[in-house]
């Protein structure tokens, strides 16, 4: 589970997927084919990632297995995949998947939280990126954070004290980004946390990070930075992100003193309108 030449290919996570929630339910190739009403080899072949699951397939397997547009999803990364392997792999298997969220994030608002105007003038940032790529990345985004309206996951977001007052875009996209962090804010099941800029924690500046705890599985971190992005249920790389969030959010301002330098900050951006 971890990013390079090694990571799955959408069409194979697709197929693993599909073995894990028929094993899960008690069912065998032919039987799940049977409901599908297709043979069982081409069950098969899809589980081991050499034949394309069509999209009125992957429907199929949605009403099935009652799992939303998980499959759907699944199906469209395959053909029109948005990122690289390690980051589909993140949001298609692990987020969406997790009972409990940590992140830290040194430079930006973290992709949950934004706006879809943050979001886009993060993305614009690329200069050789076409604007329907740049939707593309936008709207897949703000897909994203639907997971957050789940009661039952619980996530807690470390936010470097100075990504409130970097500015991204215009002053009115900054007072938005961070109306709409308030709002998340007071959600009983999202915690956010500012970590003061003179922190002497120096290990956390190398790279944003989120931890994954999973109901059925060991805990998976995804690490983000300039010069290497992965996925991984490593354990040593775990443990390792563990302590370093941990010293973080021991180094951090409670969520209410947290949601007053926020709001102190939305005031300073209008102000600058």
């Amino acid at each position: 589970m971890t990013g390079g030449s090694s990571s799955p290919t959408a069409q194979q996570r697709f197929g693993r997927e599909l073995a894990r929630v028929r094993r899960d339910a008690g069912l065998s190739q032919k039987r799940l084919a049977a409901k599908l009403g297709v043979s069982g080899s081409l069950v098969g072949h899809i589980e081991i990632g050499d034949r394309n699951p069509k999209p009125d397939l992957a429907a199929r397997c949605d009403d099935v297995f009652g799992s939303g547009d998980r499959f759907a999803r699944l199906c469209r990364a395959i053909d029109s995949p948005v990122g690289p392997g390690w980051y589909i792999q993140w949001v298609d298997e692990i987020e969406p998947n997790a009972k409990v969220l940590r992140s830290w994030d040194p430079m930006l608002i973290p992709g949950l939280l934004q706006t879809e105007s943050y979001a886009r003038a993060i993305f614009q940032g690329d200069l050789s990126a076409p604007n329907q790529e740049i939707e593309e990345h936008v709207q897949a985004r703000m897909q994203r954070k639907m997971i957050l309206d789940r009661g039952e996951l619980e996530a807690w977001f470390l936010l470097d004290e100075w990504v409130v007052r970097r500015p991204i875009g215009s002053n009115q996209i900054m007072a938005d980004q961070l109306e709409h962090l308030v709002e998340f804010a007071e959600r009983r099941n999202v915690t956010i946390q500012l970590v003061p800029v003179d922190s002497p924690c120096t290990g956390g500046l190398m790279s944003a990070f989120t931890i994954a705890e999973l109901p059925d599985g060991p805990a998976v971190v995804s690490v983000d930075s300039a010069a290497k992005a992965e996925v991984s249920a490593d354990p040593d790389l775990v443990s390792r992100s563990w302590i370093r969030y941990d010293k973080l959010r021991s180094e951090a301002y409670r969520p209410g003193e947290t949601l007053k330098m926020i709001k102190e900050a939305i005031g300073q951006w209008m102000h600058k309108t």
